[in-house]
C-alpha cells in the first residue's frame, strides 16, 4: 500500500504541539518493523530539510506553493500521483481529491467550540470550517484522547464508528535526556540561560488566554511561601498582551520569569529543576506537557478541564481551573507537603508508563492500512 503523509507540519523549526505530534508520529511508525510491507510518501514544504533516515525510509515530495499549501499544492500532488491513502495528522483535509483515494485525519481538540472568545475572528472560522469538514469527508479520523472523540460525535455529528482513539507518546527527547545525568554544572547552565531561581513553579505552553496563565499568576500572587519563583516557558500566541501585564497587576513581577520558547535540547533541564508543574488551562484534547513532567520526576497540579483528568488518571492534583484560591491553595499544599509531593511523583512515573509513541504508531498504522 502506498501511503502518503503530510509531512508540512513535522518538520517546522519551532515545533508546539501538533508539529511535534506529527514529526514524533512520523518517526515512530519509520522504526517499525511493519511499516516495510508498505510504501511512505512524505509531502513536505519547499526548502525544509529532511532528515537523512527518513529518506532513506521513505519518498520525499517537496510542494513549493508558499500559500494554500493544503488545499492547492497537496491537492494537486495527489491528483497528479494519489497515493491509496492519505495521512495528514492535523484537522485540515484537501477538498479537491481522487475518490478512491482513501483519507485519515487526526483530531486534536474542539477548544474553538468552547473558548470561542479566545480566538480572533479569522483564525475561528478557519479552525471551525477546516474541522467540520474534515470531519464530515474524511473517510477516518483519529482522536488524541476519549474525550475529544465524545466531543466530535456530540458537537459535530461525527459517525463513532469511523473514529479511532490513539493517545499521544512523550517526547523521545526527553526520554534520552532522562537516562544521562544532570550534572550540577549543567543545571548551573540552563539557570543563567533563562533567569531560574533555586525553587520555581514551571508552566510551559504557548502564550494565550485558554491556558489560563492570568489565573495562574494571580493564584501565584496569594501562595504564603514568597521566596519561590513562577516561571512561564512558552512563545507567544495570541490575545497575550493581559498575561504579560498580570505580573505587574498582582505585584508579583520580579518574582515571575517569562521565558520565551525554551528550547528542545534544553527542555529537560528546565523540568527536572522545577520545584512543581502547573497547568491549569482551561481545555485540552490530550495535554501533553503534563505527562512530560511526569516523566522528569515532578509533581503536577492540573485542572479537570477536556481531557485532561483522562490523560493525568490519579497521578496528578487536580483543581478547578476557574478557582484561583483552590488553584493557590493546591500549589502552597504540594509545595509544603514532602509526603505528597513524593506521592505524586511516583504515581506520575507509573501513569507516563502507558503513552508511548511506538504504541501511537503501531495503532496508527493499522488505521491507515486496515480497510
Amino acid at each position: 500500500m502506498l501511503i502518503g503523509i503530510d509531512g508540512s507540519r513535522a518538520l517546522v523549526k519551532d515545533k508546539a504541539g501538533v508539529e511535534n505530534y506529527s514529526y514524533e508520529l512520523i518517526k515512530a511508525m519509520l522504526r517499525l518493523k511493519e511499516v516495510e510491507k508498505h510504501k511512505l510518501r512524505l509531502y513536505v514544504r519547499g526548502g525544509v530539510k529532511v532528515e537523512a533516515e527518513w529518506r532513506q525510509r521513505l519518498e520525499v515530495v517537496e510542494i513549493k506553493w508558499p500559500r494554500l499549501w493544503t488545499q492547492a499544492g497537496l491537492a494537486l500532488e495527489c491528483l497528479k500521483q494519489p497515493p491509496d491513502v492519505l495521512f495528514i495528522p492535523a484537522h485540515t483535509l484537501p477538498m479537491v481529491r481522487r475518490r478512491k483515494m482513501k483519507t485519515v485525519v487526526t483530531i486534536h481538540g474542539l477548544e474553538y467550540e468552547y473558548l470561542p472568545e479566545y480566538y480572533q475572528f479569522p483564525q475561528r472560522l478557519y479552525l471551525n470550517k477546516s474541522t467540520e469538514y474534515a470531519v464530515k469527508q474524511a473517510d477516518r479520523l483519529i482522536a488524541v484522547s476519549k474525550w475529544v472523540k465524545q466531543e466530535l460525535v456530540k458537537r459535530l455529528g461525527a459517525d463513532k464508528r469511523k473514529i479511532k482513539v490513539v493517545y499521544e507518546g512523550v517526547s523521545s527527547r526527553l526520554k534520552e535526556a532522562k537516562k544521562g545525568r544532570f550534572s550540577s554544572q549543567y543545571m548551573r547552565q540552563i539557570s543563567y540561560k533563562y533567569g531560574l531561581e533555586k525553587r520555581y513553579i514551571l508552566f510551559v505552553g504557548t502564550i494565550q488566554p485558554r491556558k489560563n496563565i492570568a489565573r495562574l499568576i494571580e493564584a501565584f500572587s496569594r501562595l504564603e511561601d514568597k521566596e519561590v519563583q513562577l516561571v512561564i516557558g512558552g512563545k507567544k500566541g495570541w490575545m497575550y498582551e493581559e498575561i504579560y501585564k498580570a505580573p505587574k497587576k498582582r505585584g508579583v513581577e520580579k518574582r515571575v520569569r517569562f521565558t520565551g520558547r525554551i528550547a528542545e535540547a534544553d527542555l529537560a533541564g528546565v523540568y527536572k529543576g522545577a520545584s512543581l508543574f502547573c497547568w491549569p488551562s482551561l481545555m485540552e484534547g490530550f495535554g501533553l506537557p503534563i505527562l512530560e513532567a511526569m516523566l522528569m520526576g515532578i509533581p503536577v497540579i492540573t485542572s479537570n478541564r477536556g481531557a485532561l483528568a483522562e490523560i493525568a488518571g490519579q497521578a496528578v492534583l487536580e483543581v478547578d481551573a476557574e478557582d484561583v484560591g483552590e488553584l493557590a491553595g493546591a500549589m502552597d499544599l504540594v509545595l509544603k507537603n514532602q509526603d505528597l509531593r513524593e506521592g505524586l511523583v511516583e504515581k506520575g512515573y507509573g501513569r507516563v508508563k502507558q503513552f508511548s509513541w511506538q504504541k501511537a504508531g503501531q495503532e496508527t498504522l493499522k488505521v491507515l492500512t486496515e480497510w
